[in-house]
């Protein structure tokens, strides 16, 4: 059986990273492993945890296509831009691995998981752990991540099915 096309999730946070690799064949994802980067000490430090784990989790995983949530706008401005440079380390970590990444805002996310653009944390875990058949929700920061890879996969699918459908 294929395993089709790894995709890797990141919702990027500045103490909390999720990340969730599923293989999706087709829109149907299978969960292959996810988890939560913790950080701590100075933001400099946050920064140089995230940009190595996903590195590390690249080399391990090796996916074919990387999906990650873009940036909502905070009310505070210095921690939009924290999240912003925690963002960016998790991105550069995966210009190693030269796959194509892609963006979805936190709204689109939670339509493609929950039918829903303003869908609570709660209901994020409990589709995500439905969709991919897992015994329990995952934490809270994975979930969110496996949610971006799950979104990623459904909206590949249509992508090439809306190209075919025009001819391309």
């Amino acid at each position: 059986m294929s395993r089709g096309v790894r995709i890797l999730g990141i919702d990027p946070g500045s103490q909390i990273t999720g990340f969730g690799i599923v293989d999706a064949v087709g829109s149907t994802p299978r969960a292959v492993e996810w988890g939560s980067i913790r950080t701590s000490g100075s933001h400099h430090d946050r920064l140089r945890r995230i940009f190595e784990e996903i590195g590390r989790i690249c080399d391990e995983y090796a996916p074919a296509e990387i999906a990650i949530e873009s940036v909502f706008v905070h009310r505070n401005a210095d921690s939009a831009l924290k999240l912003g440079q925690a963002r960016a380390a998790a991105l550069c970590a995966t210009f190693g691995a030269n796959v194509p990444v892609f963006e979805y805002s936190p709204r689109h996310v939670k339509k493609a998981v929950v039918g829903q653009g303003g869908a609570e944390k709660a209901q994020v875990q409990y589709m995500v752990a439905r969709l991919l058949g897992l015994p329990k929700a995952p934490p809270t920061d994975a979930a969110d991540a496996l949610a971006v890879a799950i979104c990623h996969a459904h909206s590949r699918v249509l992508s090439a099915s809306l190209a075919a459908a025009v001819g391309r």
